[in-house]
């Protein structure tokens, strides 16, 4: 009587660690922080917040419209610096304070990107930054507008 409830509980505790024992060693997914929309954000930038950032192509690549949502939640009023590319052009923002910037709604246009040098369905480099911070280097969706709620940010 004793061999069976020893080799019971033996198989029990084996069988409850084999069916948990996994979620013990792997990372929870909904605890890693992502991007749930097109574009990417940035953390890192300096005292502006960048979210959703990405860019809306024509279809040869050659033209491009920056849309993000900047956000500043400082006192003062910054601007954001944006290097798209390693020698590309550099896009600037004002933001006032205590206020969002949202390129691409219906009250701020997109920003134009001359020179633009990115097929949609790639990535693109670019650098971030504003007020006294170093800056964050970020890849960036490059997306066409064949989709209709992108089709009005397309160059």
């Amino acid at each position: 009587m004793n061999r069976r409830l020893i080799a019971s509980l033996a198989v029990g505790a084996a069988l409850v660690l084999t069916t948990t024992g996994c979620s013990m060693i792997s990372p929870q997914a909904t605890t890693i922080p992502y991007s749930a929309a097109e574009g990417t954000n940035v953390p890192g930038s300096g005292p502006l917040e960048v979210r959703n950032a990405f860019i809306v192509a024509n279809e040869d690549g050659t033209a491009g419209n920056f849309v993000a949502a900047i956000v500043n939640e400082t006192e003062k009023s910054h601007t954001l610096n944006v290097e798209i590319g390693e020698d590309g052009p550099t896009l600037t923002v004002r933001v006032p304070a205590n206020s969002t910037v949202s390129l691409g709604s219906d009250e701020e246009e997109p920003l134009e990107i001359d020179d633009f040098d990115g097929l949609p369905g790639t990535d693109v480099t670019a650098f971030f930054q504003s007020g006294d911070g170093d800056g964050t280097l970020a890849s960036i969706p490059v997306l066409d507008g064949t989709l209709e709620y992108l089709s009005a940010l397309a160059p």
